[in-house]
């Protein structure tokens, strides 16, 4: 799996999020907040991930445009396999369990977990895209 730095994950989720292909302008644009990265520092960003594959570019008058190549889900996928390796020997439950011992779980998350367990133990393989989708809503 392609190794793909913080800095270069906050461009692809611009990309990934768009839907369409973005000019170096209009990522800068999705990228605005408190880092304020120069267009340069933006473009080597998008020059990196041209080279390790990740995305593509296609000419358009006097600029690019660029868009994914690498699906979320794939990179997603490989990033979560990998810290479960790293951190918890590839051992889904002491990951779990580790969170759960780092702040309460919520009623609604204790639920989603009883629902994809049983939805495992019936179906074998879970569909789960409220968890799996879910972001922490903020406080």
């Amino acid at each position: 799996m392609l190794q793909i730095t913080d800095a270069e994950a906050r461009v692809m989720e611009v990309l990934w999020a768009a839907g369409a292909p973005l000019s170096a302008e209009e990522i800068a644009a999705g990228l605005r907040g408190p880092q304020r990265w120069q267009l340069a520092t933006i473009k080597t960003l998008v020059n990196r991930l041209l080279n390790k594959g990740a995305i593509r570019a296609r000419k358009d008058g006097r600029r690019y445009l660029y868009s994914p190549r690498l699906r979320r889900e794939r990179w997603v996928g490989a990033q979560a396999s990998g810290l479960l390796d790293r951190l918890f020997g590839g051992s889904l439950a002491p990951l779990v369990a580790h969170f759960g011992n780092q702040r309460p779980l919520r009623a609604d998350e204790v639920e989603a977990l009883r629902r994809l367990l049983e939805s495992y133990e019936q179906e074998g393989a879970p569909q789960s895209p409220e968890i799996a989708g879910r972001r922490r809503p903020k406080p």
